[in-house]
């Protein structure tokens, strides 16, 4: 699966921008996480569900990443003048949403191209835009990282340059690390093995796999999950997901709850 850009099929390419002055909106956005806390919605427009989460990372290099729960979109990104501004059309995955979450990512999406304003007061963002206004807080407050030793992480996707595509049947693959070893579930065969860390890199040893017999399926995935852990590997922590990856490869995973 491969980021798309919602006008059209095709990839497109990101270039990096500047998030410009700031001052005017009460502070800096790069390098921060925000979650949604509420939000309501005046006028003749249908308000999200109640339980919505809109996250919205301002990353370093000028760009906005952004989703309501279901597909994730990005775009380079100016906050100058107290907007947010898209430089380009937002580029979106392109998963199945069940629940409407399809909707949601087209409300998300048409918020965010229609220039809202922003401010911020310590740790609490507005955005603002035809009506609707959405109350988030730093990601840090109210969702902290989860610790890699002892967390079951559900393998949630396989990273192949700048796309993250989704495997069939990845949601009953997992892993778990403790201390030098790593132990798991391919979603057909029990897996285990050993690992350096150092800093934020962590180095495969050789991964063993018990030899039952996998349907073709259960079997690329298998391949995908075992395949995509070998050698050093950069680690992230983002509240309860999981980034391994290399210079152009890697795996996502999502804490089980």
């Amino acid at each position: 699966m491969r980021m798309t850009a919602l006008a059209g099929a095709g990839l497109l390419l990101l270039g990096l921008a500047a998030c410009g002055s700031e001052s005017t909106a009460g502070g800096t956005l790069k390098g921060k996480t925000y979650l949604s806390t509420s939000i309501t919605q005046e006028g003749d427009g249908t308000p999200p569900a109640a339980d919505t989460r809109v996250r919205l990372q301002f990353t370093e290099d000028g760009r906005l990443i952004a989703d309501a729960g279901c597909n994730t979109l990005q775009a380079p990104v100016s906050t100058s003048d107290g907007k947010l501004t898209l430089k380009d059309p937002p580029s979106m995955t392109a998963m199945g949403c069940p629940g409407g979450g399809d909707a949601l990512d087209s409300w998300l999406s048409n918020l965010l191209q229609s220039k809202p304003t922003w401010k911020l007061d310590g740790n609490t963002l507005t955005v603002a835009a035809a009506g609707t206004t959405i109350a988030l807080t730093d990601r840090k407050i109210v969702e902290p990282d989860a610790a890699i030793d002892g967390t079951k992480w559900t393998l949630s996707g396989v990273i192949d340059y700048d796309t993250v595509g989704h495997q069939q049947g990845a949601e009953k693959a997992w892993i778990t690390f403790n201390g030098d070893r790593v132990t798991g579930f391919t979603g057909c065969n029990e897996l285990n093995g050993k690992v350096a860390r150092s800093g934020n890199n962590i180095t495969f040893g050789e991964l063993a796999t018990t030899r039952r017999a996998c349907a073709e399926a259960e079997g690329a995935m298998e391949k995908a999950l075992v395949n995509g852990l070998k050698g050093q590997m950069t680690y992230k922590i983002d509240a309860g997901n999981l980034t391994l990856s290399t210079a152009n490869a890697g795996l996502t995973f999502i804490a089980a709850r």
